[in-house]
């Protein structure tokens, strides 16, 4: 088996009086598609994701996306679930969201997507402005967050935020005041942070919605052992336990036991 798969996303559709065509099929159409595929194919850790090469064809308008074969697989069987289901609300947030967002272009465009891989002949699903591939079962509700990483980015023309690449959660981008990074005056990047954020969650599964993030605090983190803080702990411990003889109350918390 080849270690390379492709995915087609064929459109369907007029363009003015015309039917699409690479040829009148406008950039920002391009885009959006784009925009989408890299959460479909590799939702979770984008940063250490293996290449996809694209190619736009006739037919009407023929979207071919080239990555690994392990990829497609996965991403046929999701295909085969969703059409099955006949819902996305099973899938991860940005998989789920990837697919709500072509069904909302079809709907704006009077768009047919007709979406399939290798591993097929046929079009496994098809959205059109008739289907109905949206969320209606998540139940998200704000909660605050803790993340650590190392800022690689921070600031922005319009909407201001930092860049933490975390170890558990990939490339987080977190709102943040203009205000806030203006009053710091260290420098923040390339530095290992804590953060406290507010964002939304899922109360069933725990998921993490990444993209509402905001800051509430920057934590300064260093996580090297610290042998004076350690001591500092010890003795200001010891007026607690000064009483206590430590036998007798690991017997107690033994309950009887000798091991």
């Amino acid at each position: 088996m080849d270690k390379i798969g492709e995915i087609e996303i064929r459109v369907i559709g007029k363009s003015g009086n015309k039917d699409l065509s690479p040829d009148n099929y406008d950039i920002k159409q391009i885009a959006a598609i784009l925009q989408n595929v890299e959460d479909l194919l590799y939702p979770n850790n984008r940063k250490d994701r293996p290449i996809i090469t694209y190619d736009i064809q006739e037919g009407s308008v023929s979207h071919k996306f080239k990555t690994t074969i392990q990829a497609v697989i996965g991403f046929s069987a999701i295909l085969s679930q969703v059409h099955a289901n006949n819902s996305i609300d099973f899938l991860e947030l940005k998989t789920a969201r990837a697919l709500e967002n072509i069904q909302n272009l079809s709907r704006q465009k009077n768009y047919e997507f007709q979406i399939k891989t290798s591993l097929k002949e046929e079009y496994e699903l098809t959205i059109n402005p008739l289907t109905r591939f949206v969320q209606t079962e998540n139940t998200w509700v704000q909660a605050e967050l803790y993340f650590y990483g190392i800022i690689r980015d921070a600031g922005g023309k319009g909407k201001a935020n930092i860049h933490l690449d975390t170890q558990d959660y990939g490339y987080l981008s977190i709102e943040t005041a203009q205000d806030f990074l203006m009053e710091r005056e260290e420098n923040l990047l390339y530095k290992r942070f804590g953060v406290r954020a507010l964002g939304l969650q899922n109360i069933e599964t725990g998921e993490i919605d990444t993209k509402s993030l905001k800051l509430l605090e920057l934590i300064d983190y260093n996580p090297k052992f610290d042998q004076s803080y350690l001591n500092s702990l010890i003795l200001r411990a010891k007026n607690s336990w000064k009483n206590i003889n430590p036998d007798e109350w690991l017997l107690d918390i033994r309950g009887g036991y000798e091991a």
